[in-house]
């Protein structure tokens, strides 16, 4: 294991027993750790008692911490300790900014690590949503709701067009646009969730159908953070259970 650092590393979908066991021993010998809105607070309690905290997260569409202020906090602390920890929710590497700041820790000289964390679209699986299954998907597209710029991502009509599992991440101010986008396709009826929370206490979700998408998750109360699951996999089950059933009728 590496022994000193910045430990650009995920904290998993929301439940603190999903980290890696490698992420847990750095976090115990952690002298700073720098942690997001998304990470859970359990986790400060592995790192030692005179472990620095410091909270810079970023609550969608609301104030938060400027990434370039959160750049600037990593090397001023990864110059001053020998085990920083930047500890974000979910993979820092998917949608997390991650490797853009451990490109910004290495101008410095900082020596930096990636420790990977299950990425929030797996948290699907506790609302048995597999991101694929034989003969149902057989494979993903990980879109982000949101561009810099605002927009959606235009990379959402030619996942619609192949048979994968679209999973949108920060999509939740784009339901209504992500909804018609499907129904102007002629794709109204897909299958889709919105999973809030995943593997908490506190979690939520919602199955529909895409076009009736803005409408079910306002009824249901959903709102940040969450992910939006979309395919023929959200009736997974349904689907193996009618094949399973059918199976068994021609074989009596």
């Amino acid at each position: 294991m590496e022994d000193f650092g910045l430990f650009i590393m995920g904290a998993g979908p929301g439940d603190p027993e999903l980290i890696t066991m490698k992420a847990f021993n750095v976090l115990k010998r952690a002298e700073v750790i720098l942690y997001d809105n998304l990470s859970n607070e359990k986790l400060l309690e592995i790192a030692p008692k005179d472990c620095i905290m410091v909270y810079v997260g970023k609550k969608p569409y609301a104030r938060c911490t400027p990434q370039d202020e959160i750049n600037d906090l990593i090397v001023k602390y990864a110059l001053a300790y020998n085990v920083v920890v930047r500890l974000k929710g979910g993979d820092p590497f998917i949608f997390g900014r991650g490797f853009e700041e451990l490109l910004f820790a290495e101008k410095y000289g900082i020596k930096s690590h990636y420790i990977p964390g299950i990425s929030s679209m797996q948290g699907a699986g506790f609302v048995d949503v597999p991101l694929t299954h034989r003969g149902i998907s057989e494979s993903v597209w990980a879109i982000t709701g949101t561009k810099k710029d605002g927009s959606l991502s235009k990379d959402l009509k030619c996942a619609m067009s192949s048979s994968a599992t679209v999973v949108i991440y920060m999509g939740m101010k784009k339901l209504a646009e992500i909804s018609t986008v499907y129904k102007q396709a002629g794709l109204g009826a897909t299958p889709v969730a919105i999973i809030q929370h995943a593997s908490l206490p506190k979690q939520k979700q919602v199955t529909c159908e895409i076009k009736d998408l803005q409408e079910t998750a306002i009824r249901a109360g959903l709102a940040h953070p969450a992910i939006i699951v979309i395919g023929d996999v959200v009736r997974a089950r349904e689907i193996v259970s009618a094949q399973n059933y059918y199976k068994q009728a021609v074989a009596v």
